[in-house]
């Protein structure tokens, strides 16, 4: 599973959208939350959002930012004028949250919803292995503290659908009496939401009651982008935002635009472009076991980026993929050379010679560059088909010179790593 944090105001919207749909019109919020970009006119705004004039508002940054109030990064309770005013100092300056420096870029403006401490509560669903767990305290907002340690919390097995009586019972002890109900409804509601739509974090916090309504005010989002093709169609025209202070490499946004486009699954992180350890990896465990023993070996900041190819793609999409990560490997030579890292466990149905088919034919255009540039090239892959994935990517040693030793899954996995690292690496 992958994934990938949604801007707030998105978040927002879709609850806005389909919330009633999940908790039979007990809950209703208005979609009056709105986006604020970089060329956005502001002066046109209140045209196409007539509210906003009639509204006191909340306005804050939209861009995976945490401790947004503790930041001096929040407007409450001020009017529209004020608020223009409060996102013109603020849009395109480049500020420093925490070890974090970027540019403010996008904002959420939303209404401002009156209420006192007493009526703020902390909400929030995280898959885990097991299942989902559930998580709530009943005293949210900015001051939260260690929610981990503090929240009561509840597991929902996969499969199984939590009834509000099971929120009641399991989670709303420390609720004020009368409105356990009405949380346990909202709970209710709000996890069918989350399991239909396929996400994978959802935080909410305060979410606060009032009257006979509940309402996010502060909402942080994952959805798993590998569902894209069962539940895109709910999410609507939404994006995957890059955290603060992180912009996107147009390599990324190409591999990204594939990933769209096939049923598998293909990512790519560029963490340091002039690094010496570049990495192909089969699987989202594989790479983070991969990326570890990089790290553990003493080489974090020679690894040259991170991601996976799996789920099986076809030979024309691995060759497109491994095309890309072989372009930015050799856009410029290191004197003490560098290693490529095609490695995976054993698969249980990709086929092995089939994704290989296009990694081996990316190989071929750049051999050249990766003679020219002493790449080394280390191979570890078990599977469908290993044999021969193997057999063909090793021939290119004699056919085409390049230095590539490969191995099958009688190596372990991470062999390679070392294997690369210790013969060559400092």
């Amino acid at each position: 599973m992958a994934q990938k944090a949604i801007r707030e105001a998105d978040g927002k919207r879709m609850m806005a959208r389909l919330l009633p749909e999940y908790t039979g019109c007990k809950f209703s919020m208005k979609d009056r939350y709105v986006t604020v970009g970089p060329d956005t006119d502001l002066k046109k705004l209140p045209n196409k959002y007539k509210w906003l004039l009639k509204e006191k508002l909340v306005v804050k940054p939209d861009q995976l930012l945490k401790r947004r109030g503790k930041s001096n990064l929040l407007l409450l309770n001020k009017d529209w004028k004020e608020a223009e005013k409060w996102l013109k100092a603020r849009m395109n300056k480049k500020i420093t949250v925490g070890k974090t420096t970027g540019v403010l870029t996008h904002f959420i403006v939303e209404p401002f919803i009156p209420h006192e401490q007493k009526d703020e509560y902390y909400f929030a669903i995280t898959s885990v292995l097991e299942g989902d767990m559930v998580l709530f305290y009943h005293e949210g907002g900015v001051d939260v503290g260690d929610i981990d340690a503090k929240a009561a919390k509840m597991l929902v097995p996969v499969g199984e659908m939590p009834t509000a009586a099971d929120f009641e019972k399991k989670l709303l002890g420390k609720a004020p009496k009368d409105r356990k109900k009405l949380l346990g409804a909202f709970f209710e509601g709000m996890y069918k939401f989350y399991a239909d739509l396929n996400y994978a974090y959802l935080e909410i916090n305060p979410v606060v009651v009032v009257g006979k309504n509940v309402i996010p005010l502060d909402l942080a989002a994952k959805l798993d982008d590998t569902a894209k093709f069962v539940s895109g169609k709910k999410w609507g025209d939404i994006g995957f935002p890059s955290p603060f202070g992180r912009i996107r490499t147009k390599e990324e946004e190409y591999i990204d635009m594939l990933d769209g486009k096939t049923g598998s699954s293909l990512k790519l992180t560029v963490l340091n472009p002039e690094g010496r350890i570049w990495t192909m990896v089969a699987g989202g465990g594989a790479s983070v076991i991969y990326a570890d023993t990089i790290t553990d070996l003493g080489f974090m900041e020679e690894m040259a980026n991170y991601g996976e190819y799996s789920g099986n793609p076809n030979a024309e999409f691995t060759y497109l993929y491994a095309k890309t990560i072989l372009d930015l490997m050799t856009k410029k030579p290191n004197k003490k050379g560098k290693f490529l890292i095609v490695g995976g466990g054993i698969a249980n149905f990709t086929d092995v010679a089939k994704t290989f088919t296009g990694i081996i034919k990316a190989l071929r255009e750049y051999g050249d560059k990766l003679k020219k540039q002493k790449v080394k090239i280390y191979v570890r892959r078990g599977g469908p088909n290993y044999a021969t994935g193997l057999k063909n990517i090793g021939a290119l040693k004699e056919e085409i010179g390049l230095d590539i030793e490969v191995y099958g899954p009688e190596s372990h996995m991470t062999n390679i790593v070392s294997m690369a690292l210790k013969k060559g690496g400092k």
